[in-house]
């Protein structure tokens, strides 16, 4: 009899574990020029995000859930920030150092130091996470198809663990995050799940390191 309840038991479980594999899809953005995996179709979210040296910044929200886990893709277009930058410099107090910067083509800043701020947008992401009140148990550079990009995982105050990934191509900036509660299985292939696209929906990968304001290598 309780032979038969164990075999009952794990029978629910293998059946359950099935259905939800079964719900994730691939999902495919030509726009933000990604591929993710989901459970499901995810909603879509248009918001700002506010960078470094404080350009709100046109983004994208890509989000689901299945069960208590929570999934995004935060898209974060970084191509307007010369624009926006140069812009709040023209009006920033006088002797502010952030807001003023170099203007000249060989300058490491520009104006704004919208320069710095793009070069610096990945770590700035990754950032974010570390001053969250959570213990960071791994961090490491990784890459997706040669872009290069960062990897973290974190134990919240909740006992709730996030696994997050970032990368940063043509401009853009990608904040994958992946949260689920204590002594569920962790969201390794969501955050591993990652992939490019070109604006034709086709997937495609470097032949060598990619690294964002750097001329592309051969795909």
């Amino acid at each position: 009899m309780r032979m038969s309840s164990l075999l009952a038991v794990v029978f629910v479980l293998v059946v359950s574990v099935s259905v939800s594999a079964q719900e994730w899809i691939e999902f495919a953005s030509r726009e933000d020029g990604f591929t993710c995996n989901f459970p499901g179709q995810p909603t879509i979210a248009e918001t700002t995000f506010r960078s470094q040296f404080g350009a709100d910044l046109p983004a994208r929200v890509y989000s689901a859930t299945s069960g208590p886990g929570r999934y995004s893709m935060t898209v974060v277009d970084y191509r307007s920030i010369e624009k926006i930058l140069t812009a709040k410099s023209k009006s920033c107090p006088a002797g502010a150092e952030a807001c003023s910067g170099n203007t000249a083509p060989t300058s490491s800043t520009g104006a704004g130091y919208w320069k710095a701020d793009v070069a610096g947008a990945l770590i700035y992401a990754t950032w974010q996470f570390m001053e969250r009140d959570a213990k960071v148990t791994h961090f490491l550079w990784n890459n997706v198809d040669f872009v290069e990009g960062h990897q973290l995982q974190l134990t919240n105050a909740d006992r709730s663990r996030t696994l997050a990934a970032i990368y940063m191509h043509e401009n853009k900036l990608y904040i994958l995050e992946g949260t689920v509660p204590e002594g569920y299985p962790e969201p390794g292939i969501f955050q591993q799940s990652m992939g490019w696209i070109d604006e034709n929906g086709k997937p495609f990968r470097y032949r060598s390191l990619y690294h964002n304001g750097f001329p592309a290598p051969p795909r």
